[in-house]
Order: C-alpha cells, then sequence, then structure tokens
C-alpha cells in the first residue's frame, strides 16, 4: 500500500470512530411532564420539580431529557396532550396537577405517572390507599382543598365585620362540588351567608369580581386551582383595586401582595414529586411507594395589604403566623 493512501485510510477511520461511538451510547431515559397550565406562570414550581429531580441523581439534558406539555389553562386538552406523551414513549408521566393526574391515568395503566394533587388521592381513584399505591400511579398530594374550613376561620378572624364568604372556584377542576359543599357546610356554622363565584377563564375571573364589588362586607376566598394560582398576580390586583379580603392557598398570593394564604407549601410538592420520578427512572415501581403527603402548613400575612384594607390584624393571630410580610 502506498504511504497516501495508507495516511487516507487513517483519516478515514478517524471520522468512523467517534461516530460508531455515538451511536452504540444508550437513549437518555425520557421523562414526560403534563400540566395544566403554561410555564411562563409556573416557573418557580418547575424549578422545584427540577431540583427533586437531580436529588436523585438526574439532571435535565445531562443524563435525562423531559418532554413539556402545557394545555394553559385549557384542562379539556390534557387528554390529547397525555396521549401525544405516551406516543412519545416517555418512560414516566409526572402529571403535575389534579387534571393532568385524571388525563394521564384515563390514558395508560402500564407507564407509571408521578402525580401532584390538591385533593385526597384515594378518592380519586388514583391509588387504592396511601401506604401501597399498587398500580402504576403515586405522588404528592398537597392536601390544598381539605383546608377549606380553616382558611375560612382564619378569614372571620381578619376580616371581624364579614358577613359573608364567596368563593372562587373554577368548576372544571376534579372534586369543585364537593368542595363547595364542604364549604357552604363550613360558613354556615360560622354564621356566614356562603356563594360560589365560578371562574375558568382571565376574563370571567374579572367578572366574578365586578359581582364581588357589589357585595357590601363580603370576604373571598380563592380555592386551590392552577389556573388561580398562575393568575395569581391578576387575582390579587383585583382583590386590592376592588378593597376585598380575601384568603389564598398557597404563599406566592401573600407574597404578590395578596392579604393572607394558609396552606401547604406548594413547591416542595414538586420538589417531592421530582424525587419520586427520578426513583421510577432509577428502576423503583410506583406500586411500592407511598404516596407522600404535605406535612408542612404555612399561614402567611401581609401587613401592607392589611393596613390598605383598613384592617388591623389581632396580636393573637400575629403570633400564630408562620411569616408576616411588610
Amino acid at each position: 500500500m502506498r504511504r497516501r493512501d495508507f495516511i487516507t485510510l487513517l483519516g478515514g477511520t478517524a471520522v468512523v470512530w467517534p461516530l460508531a461511538a455515538r451511536a452504540q451510547q444508550p437513549a437518555m431515559p425520557v421523562i414526560g411532564f403534563l400540566n395544566s397550565v403554561s410555564p411562563e406562570l409556573w416557573g418557580p414550581f418547575l424549578a422545584a420539580f427540577r431540583q427533586g429531580l437531580s436529588e436523585t441523581g438526574y439532571v435535565e439534558n445531562r443524563n435525562v431529557v423531559i418532554e413539556y406539555r402545557w394545555a394553559e389553562g385549557q384542562y379539556d386538552r390534557l387528554p390529547a396532550l397525555a396521549a401525544d406523551l405516551i406516543h412519545r414513549k416517555v418512560m414516566v408521566i409526572a402529571a403535575t396537577s389534579t387534571p393532568a393526574a385524571q388525563a394521564a391515568k384515563a390514558a395508560t395503566a402500564t407507564i407509571p405517572i408521578v402525580f401532584t394533587t390538591a385533593d385526597d388521592p384515594i378518592k380519586l381513584g388514583f391509588v387504592a390507599s396511601l401506604n401501597r399505591p399498587g398500580g402504576n400511579m403515586t405522588g404528592v398530594s398537597n392536601l390544598l382543598v381539605a383546608l377549606g374550613s380553616k382558611q375560612l376561620g382564619l378569614l372571620r378572624e381578619l376580616a371581624a365585620g364579614t358577613a359573608a364568604i364567596a368563593a372562587l372556584m373554577n368548576p372544571n377542576f376534579p372534586g369543585t362540588e364537593r368542595q363547595s359543599g364542604d364549604l357552604e357546610a363550613a360558613a354556615r356554622a360560622l354564621g356566614l351567608q356562603f356563594m360560589v363565584l365560578r371562574a375558568t377563564t382571565e376574563s370571567e375571573i374579572d367578572g366574578a369580581f365586578a359581582s364581588m364589588a357589589q357585595l357590601t362586607g363580603a370576604a373571598l376566598l380563592v380555592a386551590a386551582d392552577p389556573l388561580f394560582i398562575a393568575q395569581r398576580d391578576h387575582i390579587v390586583a383585583l382583590a386590592a383595586r376592588h378593597a376585598i379580603p380575601a384568603i389564598y392557598p398557597v404563599r406566592d398570593f401573600a407574597v404578590a401582595g395578596g392579604f393572607m394564604s394558609y396552606g401547604t407549601d406548594f413547591a416542595d410538592s414538586y420538589r417531592q414529586a421530582g424525587v419520586y420520578t427520578g426513583r421510577i427512572v432509577r428502576g423503583e415501581n410506583p406500586a411500592d411507594l407511598p404516596v407522600q403527603q404535605s406535612t408542612k402548613f404555612e399561614f402567611v400575612i401581609n401587613l401592607k395589604a392589611a393596613k390598605a384594607l383598613g384592617l388591623t390584624v389581632p396580636v393573637s393571630l400575629l403570633g400564630r403566623a408562620d411569616e408576616l410580610i411588610e
């Protein structure tokens, strides 16, 4: 073989070897992330999910791929988005809201699903029991739906002149009717009139606040729903504009200027979902992973918002608050 031919052959081989090596590398596992709203409005919670995932050794685009599907507040899009993730052959679906988890459950009985839900996962039919889920689903229950009566009591204490309570609720959210009944019973026990304001879009939220502005001495409870959490800045601004005392389901509302919030650590439930997702990618079975329940409750009062509403916060409640925002 002539020297020139040998060099040409060697050069060609040098090009082929790296390509062959790359072709032999195993493909990175793919996680499906299904959510009811939009990434622009979900940044802190998405960051918490990635943090949990990293705690199990997985980092997006380094050793795992995440396929995102966002319903942009249109819950009726979730079934098609779930089907698309299944078509993509994801290893696990992180269904990070109750409506998303319902859509994922309806779409597959074999692909593992990690949920976050504000409601009871047993009542929703997601799992057989909390300790041994038994199927292809497990996840985190942040218990927000169950806190309505406690929120009403706090609202009554802080807005002492309140005669009526309105609840802002999304009729498309699973369990809304049951939650509405529980709230009505709690309001009746406190001697308060109760009404439900239904909203599924930003314009309907505006309309609900316009209706509340016609009432005298009314306060507002904002139900735990992904649409409302995503619209937290807008809702807080409307409450301030109409001078309506309101209690919210997660701390992020109070941070945005809302009067007060009582709920569990919402971001931490996403972190825990990220941990479970990573453990399943690593090979664990969702049937054997107990459903996690949030244990950290946060009562936050925004003193600046209270002052703008002309409300004085009792010393007893100041002492009970986990956080005071000034």
